[in-house]
């Protein structure tokens, strides 16, 4: 197996989550791809080579200096607090090493330094939704996406906030070592859904505002616990018991999006996840998120996703293990 050195760069201030998440994917792949380990050797390093802060305190101890660390495949660029007022030599750093990196990857508001060093202008990047204003407004040679949870512009690949690191260090892993070793890798990791980069950094339910009224907070519960049901905003509103000109206006005012828009997340999301978990029949997952026929699930899948329910299945689908078996009573 191809050896792909891994260099992450600390700082003062550094998201230990953007570190350590992404850190024990490689590792995980190493130890658990079936590649024979060795594939991903793993190093830290900092300007001086001293100890950083995290931004929650956690002390870090680096490998090395950046200056003696050696050209890694994949260099990946964390976040944190501390890319807010980032030391120029570090930006100086990222300005010319990062280009001779086969991959180049920042996970959360990393993007910041990338984007300081000029390293993102012409590309289609995101990063943490927080920042992605920022992003926008302070470096406007850069396409920015505040959607999706990674973004992958060829050699270049960015990161939502935190978790999404995972995310995006397991599709590298898939591409270097095969789909399998991904999901043996988020198995391990328990990471309960290997998501797809074009997922939205939000569900419907962080999406969507919690309403400030109890009756439309509990049908925003309901809804998703219900996305076969009759969710038009008339039988919503029933159930809210305002009439359904009071409901519309209500709802929007406290969750900033409007009934259908919710419904229409929440049964995309359902439906993502009984393709990606379950080997149901297209027309029984349609069926089962409230659909009614294929032909409507795969008009919004292709809307929002650009792409079939087939064939957002054949790339996500994990493979269902069987239930291990109890043992065999000795008596």
């Amino acid at each position: 197996m191809t050896k792909r050195p891994v260099l992450f760069v600390l700082f003062d201030g550094v998201q230990s989550l953007d570190v350590t998440g992404p850190l024990e994917v490689f590792a995980g792949a190493d130890r658990f791809g079936g590649g024979g380990g060795g594939t991903y050797p793993i190093s830290t390093a900092s300007l001086d080579g001293g100890p950083v802060r995290s931004h929650s305190g956690l002390r870090l101890l680096p490998d090395t200096t950046l200056a003696d660390a050696d050209r890694p495949h994949t260099l990946v660029v964390p976040g944190g607090e501390g890319t807010r007022r980032p030391d120029p030599r570090l930006i100086d750093w990222l300005r010319e090493h990062a280009p001779r990196a086969d991959r180049l990857v920042s996970v959360c508001t990393g993007a910041l330094l990338l984007a300081e060093a000029g390293l993102l202008d012409g590309h289609r990047v995101t990063t943490h939704w927080i920042a992605c204003d920022h992003l926008a407004r302070c470096y406007p040679t850069v396409d920015v996406d505040p959607d999706p949870i990674f973004v992958r512009d060829g050699s270049l690949s960015t990161s939502a906030g935190v978790t999404a690191g995972i995310d995006l260090a397991l599709a590298l892993v898939e591409e270097d070592m095969g789909r399998d070793a991904a999901l043996t890798v988020a198995r391990h990791l328990v990471v309960f859904l290997r998501r797809p980069g074009n997922q939205a950094q939000f569900s419907a339910q962080l999406s969507a505002q919690t309403a400030r009224r109890a009756p439309l907070r509990d049908l925003q519960q309901w809804i998703t616990e219900h996305p076969e049901g009759d969710l038009s905003v008339e039988a919503l509103a029933a159930r809210a018991r305002l009439s359904p000109r009071h409901f519309a206006r209500a709802f929007q005012a406290d969750t900033g999006t409007t009934p259908g828009r919710y419904v229409d997340r929440v049964r995309l999301e359902h439906a993502r996840r009984l393709l990606e978990e379950t080997t149901d029949g297209v027309e029984e997952v349609a069926r089962a998120s409230g659909y009614g026929t294929p032909e409507g699930m795969r008009r919004a899948f292709v809307k929002a996703m650009g792409t079939a329910p087939a064939e957002y299945r054949r790339r996500f689908h994990a493979p269902v293990r069987p239930a291990p078996r109890a043992p065999r009573s000795t008596h």
